[in-house]
């Protein structure tokens, strides 16, 4: 059975999170979206937990127990879980190394990777770097293999970001039997926000174990995301000023940029590239995909994805033509052009890759502009 599953969002007990991520929202979010595999995160709160627990959930939608930690030297880890039994094991292990289990929906654990992953494996959950190539708060912003990290204990997975795709890592020897997984790292249930980066699993058995078993032993379909243009770290450039530099020109100003004396930072594009081999392993196809919320704000001209023209248009497309993914990838142009032929338009130029790009990097985002709209 495939499913499309987005295994890294985060609760309102995050920081920087909407007051609106409580879990009926985010299955509301989930059947909008096409998403049929959602992780919980934040699991090892137990407010958290107790709302998820107190959730009742129809068999369309599977929810599995996640959560995303920060490590020693500021490493981010997600984690994947069978069951809450499991994750309250977890929070009791991690708590005598942690002051905001209780508070921090990504809480600060003071262990190493191999540590984290060392008790994730002892419940029998599984885990591994997020957001791997990122210039802050991953695994190879701190260190210069996987193995400096975790050690020997066995890394499961490894999450790409916003701002990479699988060519990024593909290159890489050491991630050449470890899946790779796009999740949206969601912090509001907003259609712009939730699934915008998603992995289509084969899942044998439709259970929490399965989602866990699938993803261990790689049974991915096809990822699914963001051109990786569009992240705000895919290019090198000034976190202040983001003016944008080759590896070359930003080695030679000592990362330091001449415009505004600020740091710059490497991109994900600069840093995979650095890492990579000769050797390419092949991977499952990546289909990248624009939300529909920003199509629309394109084809109407506003300012924001959330102006209650885009919002009204976007709502007409999901009541008369279903989830916003078979939007993007199955129905056809005609049948989107009875709403809207602007945007049928607009659909059939992204589906045919008339996209231009313009990357982001130094922490803004990229832009792209739909060719013929």
């Amino acid at each position: 059975m495939q499913r499309a599953a987005d295994l890294h969002i985060h609760s309102c007990f995050s920081m920087a999170s909407s007051p609106r991520m409580v879990p009926e929202e985010i299955i509301k979010g989930c059947r909008v979206k096409g998403i049929s595999v959602i992780g919980t995160g934040d699991i090892l709160h137990p407010e958290w937990r107790r709302m998820w627990q107190e959730t009742t959930i129809s068999d369309d939608i599977l929810v599995l127990p996640t959560t995303e930690v920060e490590g020693l030297g500021r490493v981010h880890h997600l984690i994947f879980l069978p069951d809450y039994d499991a994750a309250s094991d977890l929070a009791s292990r991690f708590s005598p190394f942690c002051k905001d289990i209780e508070s921090n929906g990504r809480p600060r654990v003071k262990l190493t990777g191999e540590e984290i992953l060392s008790h994730v494996h002892a419940v029998g959950g599984i885990g591994g770097p997020a957001h791997a190539f990122t210039p802050y708060t991953s695994v190879y912003a701190g260190h210069d293999s996987l193995s400096s990290c975790y050690g020997d204990e066995r890394v499961d997975l490894l999450e790409l970001g916003l701002s990479a795709e699988s060519s990024y890592g593909a290159g890489i020897s050491e991630l050449a039997t470890i899946p790779f997984l796009t999740n949206s790292d969601a912090h509001s249930p907003e259609p712009s926000k939730l699934g915008r980066e998603f992995t289509i699993l084969d899942i044998a058995n439709d259970d929490e174990q399965g989602v866990l078993d699938a993803v261990q032993k790689g049974n991915i379909s096809m990822n699914v995301g963001f051109f990786p243009e569009e992240g705000k770290y895919n290019r090198t450039a000034c976190s202040r000023c983001y003016v944008q530099y080759s590896y070359e020109e930003a080695s030679a100003l000592s990362w330091k940029c001449p415009e505004d004396g600020g740091r710059i930072k490497k991109g994900v594009f600069d840093r995979a590239k650095s890492l990579s081999s000769e050797v390419i392993s092949t991977r499952p196809p990546y289909l990248h995909l624009i939300p529909l919320s920003e199509i629309i704000q394109r084809i109407l001209n506003t300012k924001s994805p959330n102006t209650r023209r885009c919002q009204d248009l976007y709502r007409q497309c999901i009541e008369q033509l279903g989830d916003e993914i078979s939007i993007l990838t199955r129905i056809t142009p005609d049948e989107i052009s009875k709403i809207n032929p602007l945007l049928g338009r607009a659909v059939t130029s992204f589906r045919e890759g008339r996209i231009v790009l313009h990357p982001g990097g130094g922490g803004q985002y990229g832009s792209f502009v739909i060719e013929g709209i």
